[in-house]
């Protein structure tokens, strides 16, 4: 089973994020340093190519398929679409297709202008890091003559896949040599700083997704990323083209700037918010990226990143907006405590019974953590809903510390935090979110992603009870076990995963 985003319905939203203009001018990149002034070590900038003067809907499809208005002459891109259209159709079929694109179209529409900017531009060319190319390389040179043909879902929309297919070589497959969780983390720390620095922000590594491999006629059709992926970089590996293949990416005032790059070549992208493609076809052998992305966290001067607002949505997703209103419909809704719990312990810590907390703690201190079964709520998620401060303080007290998680995650890891918690129930000045906030909690928020929760739900709660191995993600959709086999060449490895499935 495939666990798909699900789709609004009706009529696609066609307001384009950046107001009511259409076409803008973008002769020449404008390279930026980050807001905190902070001078980034090693940068050796590197100029964009320039532009034709064109906005949304020119070069391909972005909020709308109507291309008619486009002021300037890119060739018969209307045709070029409908042969892509027409490619993913015959391969998956009309609706699904169709399905698929309007979703994408959705979310450019909806996600730029609802989720906060942490640069001037959106985005910036550089040479990457020798840190960050020496692993990278290294891997390549090692690998690349074993790269396997990608798996993409079905009706994936992203690229041409049907009739191009992209080849793949996994930077987090032990099975390739030097491959596996230990490259993925030294990649993403090399990449850390350089992020930080131009966003201004603290940084969190969501993903580090390749080396894919694009052939000759390889389209990437203008998107921006799911959350969490937020602040990126893309780092060109090899190439081997007879011209250049830019990325296209539009700018937060809504310039289409065309970007060429050289294998070494770095460019750092809000990803989230700015659209993003390669709408001209690869003329070449190959090209070679690797994808690295992170989620801001915090303020360098140490203050939290939360969104006092709506403290139930990511920070960086601004409260009322499209986005708030699109998670709230799709995801958030339903997830809210039950009115009453049944556990004793959780009866307690809400009603700052201490003397109750500690005849419990003498007969069992493991009941001080103990998940309510439907959501995955624990005690000092209950009392911090309630305000009870004695509670709070009793819980996290050091004869405990290693029983009770001040950072604990409601709903089995996927919801709020006590911090979260006690905002959204109290208010930012209560003072249990003053005392957690001094203790240096985490205002732990939904996680944020295109999965339907209840769907995953059981498969959280099987995790983490220990009863199954950790699920695997790809860059847009989760997989099961089962889907994931194919990836999978050990033998006794599959035979696992497979009584895991029959097990569930």
């Amino acid at each position: 089973m495939r666990i798909r985003p699900r789709r609004m319905t009706g009529t696609t939203n066609r307001r384009r994020p950046c107001g009511d203009w259409k076409i803008a001018t973008a002769s020449a990149l404008v390279l930026l340093v980050a807001d905190s002034g902070a001078e980034m070590a090693d940068v050796r900038v590197a100029t964009a190519l320039p532009t034709q003067e064109y906005g949304y809907d020119c070069s391909f499809p972005v909020l709308s398929t109507d291309l008619s208005e486009c002021p300037i002459d890119l060739g018969d891109k209307a045709d070029l679409y409908r042969q892509y259209m027409d490619g993913c159709e015959r391969a998956y079929g009309k609706e699904t297709c169709n399905s698929e694109e309007e979703a994408r179209m959705e979310k450019n529409a909806r996600q730029p202008s609802s989720l906060l900017n942490f640069t001037e531009t959106g985005f910036l060319k550089m040479r990457a890091p020798d840190s960050v190319l020496h692993l990278i390389n290294d891997f390549w040179e090692r690998n690349k003559d074993k790269a396997e043909e990608e798996y993409w879902p079905e009706g994936e929309i992203h690229t041409n896949h049907w009739d191009i297919p992209t080849d793949f070589v996994s930077v987090a497959n032990d099975e390739f040599e030097g491959g596996g969780d230990e490259l993925v983390d030294a990649i993403s720390h090399a990449a850390q700083t350089t992020i930080e620095q131009w966003t201004g922000m603290k940084q969190e590594a969501t993903s580090v997704y390749g080396v894919r491999i694009y052939r000759d006629g390889a389209i990437l059709n203008p998107h921006c990323d799911r959350m969490p992926l937020i602040s990126s970089a893309i780092v060109n590996v090899a190439q081997d083209v007879d011209e250049d293949w830019p990325i296209e990416v539009y700018t937060h005032g809504g310039q289409a700037v065309n970007v060429s790059m050289e294998p070494g070549d770095m460019v750092l992208y809000e990803s989230g918010t700015v659209i993003h493609g390669r709408p001209f076809p690869l003329k070449g052998r190959f090209y070679a990226n690797i994808f690295i992305h992170f989620e801001p966290i915090g303020f360098f001067d140490g203050r939290p990143f939360i969104n006092k607002d709506d403290p139930e949505l990511p920070p960086y997703v601004k409260a009322d907006s499209v986005e708030a209103k699109y998670q709230y419909e799709y995801f958030l809704d339903g997830r809210e405590v039950p009115s009453d719990f049944d556990s004793a312990v959780h009866l307690a810590a809400g009603n700052g019974d201490i003397e109750a907390l500690q005849a419990i703690a003498q007969e069992d201190t493991e009941s001080l953590r103990l998940r309510d079964e439907a959501t995955g709520w624990e005690p000092i998620h209950e009392a911090a809903r309630r305000g009870q401060l004695d509670s709070i303080k009793f819980l996290l007290q050091d004869e405990y510390k290693d029983i009770v998680d001040m950072d604990s995650r409601t709903h089995y890891g996927e919801g709020l935090s006590a911090l979260t918690i006690a905002m959204k129930h109290n208010g930012p000045d209560h003072q249990v979110v003053k005392f957690l906030e001094e203790l240096g909690a985490i205002a732990h928020f939904w996680y944020p992603n295109d999965r339907e929760f209840f769907d995953t739900l059981e498969e959280n709660i099987a995790k983490a009870d220990g009863e199954e191995d950790e699920y695997e993600y790809d860059n847009e959709y989760e997989y099961t076990d089962e889907e994931n086999e194919h990836e999978y060449t050990d033998e006794d490895e599959e035979k696992e995963h497979e009584e895991d499935d029959d097990e569930l």
